[in-house]
């Protein structure tokens, strides 16, 4: 039964549902064997629907790669990917010349804007050990007089995102990664420049949230035109504005209230999206997202002419050197060099 904070609560399948401004969430969530020298994984690949490997079979799955596991070259327009990576790492590379390696905490915030091909694929570095990889991608729209904007990509590293503590009476404490948004006078990283979050007033937040067993955590309320969805991906159970809710499901709620989440037994993870609708039609053909179906048919027309770019890299499943750390070099040619 809801109550007058819930508005929908649904089990979460693969590709979870989100609310305007965003398009869909998927959780990767992936326990690979020790890679090889090629960097994919050290165990065979039978019984494996190659090329599209999405059934999760000894713990793992390809997804669209035929040796290394993840997604190669493929396009993107009118909207932005913000892919948070909680543990492994993903390997960059995209049509503007534009590379990176990421991950452990790191988070690309990428605007497709007019059009670019990328590749996102998994190297599993640990030859000796099994290699563990969990992410969120996340689709955020861009509004109509954003989807031709030049495409650009930021890096939130991980050392750079800030996380509050919050205490409740007990001294029971929940940790909230703040990717978008703010809470108190913590605020997380400028995303993408020409992002729907770039403007404060559209309230975009996205946070990742531990709660220890027990904990209370209060939500602050936003504004009464906010979308804001809480999706409980990991634990036990937990009380969400009052209603038992099982791991797994999501939890529409108003956003111009307070709401107060009790976790059960065990931690608790739970990952919030919430921001101002845009508001305008959404037509999806694939990887493209428009206002119409004539954009549709354009995007498609446009990538067979140009490849928005082409592809410079020497192979559609591109992965960095096994030694390189965490980076990311711009299509501008800056570089940026994490340990």
């Amino acid at each position: 039964m809801y109550n007058k904070l819930i508005t929908n609560i649904k089990p979460l399948g693969f590709v979870w549902e989100t609310q305007d401004p965003f398009l869909f969430c998927v959780h990767h969530h992936d326990t690979y064997p020790a890679g090889n020298e090629n960097l994919g994984p050290d165990a065979p690949l039978t019984g494996r629907n190659i090329g599209q490997d999405f059934t999760l079979k000894d713990g793992w799955r390809m997804y669209h790669g035929d040796k290394i596991p993840g997604f190669p070259a493929h396009p993107h327009r009118g909207f932005e990917t913000v892919t948070v990576v909680l543990n492994g790492l993903v390997d960059h590379s995209d049509s503007h010349g534009a590379a990176g390696r990421y991950g452990n905490g790191d988070v690309q915030w990428m605007t497709a804007g007019s059009g670019l091909q990328h590749s996102e694929m998994f190297p599993l570095i640990d030859m000796h050990r099994k290699n563990t990889l969990e992410l969120f991608q996340i689709w955020l729209n861009l509004p109509g007089v954003r989807k031709f904007v030049r495409p650009h990509y930021a890096m939130l590293w991980e050392e750079n995102i800030p996380t509050i503590t919050l205490r409740d009476l007990k001294g029971k404490s929940s940790e909230i990664k703040i990717i978008a948004g703010k809470i108190k006078d913590m605020e997380a990283p400028p995303p993408a420049p020409d992002s729907w979050a770039a403007e404060r007033e559209n309230e975009v937040a996205i946070w990742i949230i531990k709660m220890d067993a027990h904990a209370h955590l209060t939500i602050p309320a936003a504004s009464e035109e906010v979308n804001r969805t809480l999706y409980f991906y990991q634990g036990r159970e937990a009380l969400i504005a009052g209603v038992e809710i099982s791991p797994y499901h999501a939890v529409e709620l108003l956003a111009e209230f307070d709401v107060t989440i009790e976790n059960g037994p065990g931690e608790g993870f739970l990952l919030l999206l919430q921001g101002r609708p845009i508001n305008e039609p959404v037509v999806q053909h694939g990887p493209f997202v428009m206002n119409t179906r004539s954009e549709i048919q354009q995007a498609i027309h446009d990538f067979h002419q140009t490849q928005f770019g082409g592809w410079p890299w020497p192979r559609f499943d591109m992965v960095h050197d096994r030694a390189r750390g965490r980076f990311a070099r711009y299509a501008d040619g800056r570089e940026e060099v994490r340990q």
